[in-house]
């Protein structure tokens, strides 16, 4: 099996070096990941300027590809020819926090699996829910030990078309990791703010502020399954349409004026 890993946070990420050494386990893996933090930067394609690709390697020393854009731009050109060997399946992560809910629509990390999955190439995003005021010194093994024995047996399985998995992995040791749940999009408490503050010259400029978001720990979801030390694995698909409404609002007079 030939794996493509990627990330958000960059080709330097502990997460994305983790990842890549314990998938080494189940065939040949290519990392190319882009050269700097892209969190939160949801969906994005690179159209209006070139994309560069450069050897490089992972905070381990482990050889690696980085490319100037996006992750999902990682992904697309991997799939489109610049990995040469046919690629089975794309793993993006490991993010050093959880994404759940409508994080998703955010996440680079996500949306590198989505990328994978419009070439029909089979995705999985991985995600570690550590705390949300801790970035450094976090031990990003126990959860790349339990995402390679879920890739392993996704690609046993085999995934359809057009579905990907997004993952979320507790932040504690294997032993208090008590089972894999299949779970639902939980519901994400944002709490952000506006901060208004002015420059040197008296110009406005703004920053997304605020406290970390939180979310409604109910059963059956990815939320509530991180809150009972379980991981999370949910379906995804890209296809946004909500089916129960067609019905509905088809009853409607719609008219052109």
């Amino acid at each position: 099996m030939h794996i493509l890993v990627t990330n958000d946070d960059g080709v330097y990420a502990p997460g994305l070096a983790a990842l890549a050494q314990s998938l080494s386990l189940l065939g040949k893996v290519t990392v190319l990941a882009p050269h700097r933090n892209w969190s939160a930067s949801g969906h994005v394609k690179t159209l209006h300027r070139p994309l560069r690709v450069f050897e490089s390697h992972l905070a381990d020393g482990n050889h690696a590809f980085a490319c100037d854009g996006a992750p999902s731009d990682c992904v697309a050109l991997a799939l489109m020819g610049l990995v040469e060997t046919k690629i089975d399946m794309v793993v993006s992560g490991i993010n050093p926090n959880a994404n759940v809910g409508h994080d998703v629509t955010y996440s680079g990390t996500v949306t590198a699996a989505m990328e994978s999955v419009i070439f029909g190439v089979p995705a999985i995003a991985v995600s570690l829910d550590a705390p949300e005021n801790q970035r450094d010194g976090l031990d990003f093994i126990p959860a790349a030990h339990i995402a390679c024995q879920i890739v392993r047996q996704a690609a046993a399985f085999g995934l359809a078309d057009g579905i990907l998995l997004n993952v979320n992995i507790p932040y504690a040791p294997l032993n208090e990791i008590r089972q894999i749940s299949i779970t639902r999009q939980g519901r994400r408490i944002y709490k952000d703010e506006l901060v208004h503050r002015k420059d040197p010259h008296g110009k406005s400029y703004y920053w997304i502020g605020g406290e970390a978001p939180s979310g409604v720990a109910e059963e059956g979801t990815d939320i509530g399954a991180l809150a009972a030390k379980q991981v999370s694995i949910t379906p995804l698909h890209l296809d946004l349409t909500a089916y129960q409404m067609i019905d509905k609002i088809s009853q409607l007079a719609w008219k052109l004026d």
